[in-house]
């Protein structure tokens, strides 16, 4: 496990740490220049059902790198839901893949938030993904525009329901 994260592990477990206010969630990018070919990778959702990253060729595709046990994690995750709500009739899908936990814990987790997140959430239990995408600390997120290449990304939580966050998806579904 990486410094970050056992960091972060070890903060939530501490309740004087948890009491302490959380940072506001970010609602900025970073432009990936020159866009990178995406790492093509098969996961499994919470169902057992295998999903290919480049089964979603020709659509605008957030990946979200997450745990239960992260406190940025777990206040951005509804934000995600409302951006797939005001896209779903758009070429746009979220991929939020949950890092090393047990798909019992991360089940009981996504059915205790508001509003119930209704994009596939995949299980990455080995860090393998994670690894090959370079990700250090969670949450990590990446935006893959419908040719297959890596053009957003951003560490740290953010809020994704943010009016630049949607122009940004728009501008991107435009090309």
């Amino acid at each position: 496990m990486s410094t970050k994260l056992l960091l972060a592990a070890l903060c939530f477990a501490n309740p004087a740490c948890a009491a302490l206010p959380l940072p506001e969630l970010s609602h900025t990018l970073t432009t990936l220049k020159p866009a990178k070919a995406a790492k093509n990778f098969t996961l499994p959702d919470l169902d057992g059902k295998p999903h290919k990253l480049s089964d979603y060729r020709g659509k605008v595709v957030l990946i979200n790198f997450w745990a239960t046990w992260c406190p940025p994690c777990r206040r951005e995750m509804p934000s995600m839901e409302h951006l797939q709500q005001k896209f779903k009739d758009q070429p746009f899908v979220i991929l939020a893949v949950n890092q090393q936990e047990d798909p019992d814990q991360v089940f009981v987790f996504t059915g205790q938030l508001e509003p119930s997140p209704t994009f596939p959430i995949l299980m990455d239990r080995n860090s393998t993904v994670s690894n090959a995408w370079g990700v250090l600390g969670l949450p990590a997120s990446f935006i893959v525009d419908q040719q297959g290449r890596v053009v957003y990304r951003a560490m740290g939580g953010r809020d994704f329901d943010h009016p630049a966050m949607e122009q940004t998806l728009r501008e991107l579904l435009k090309k």
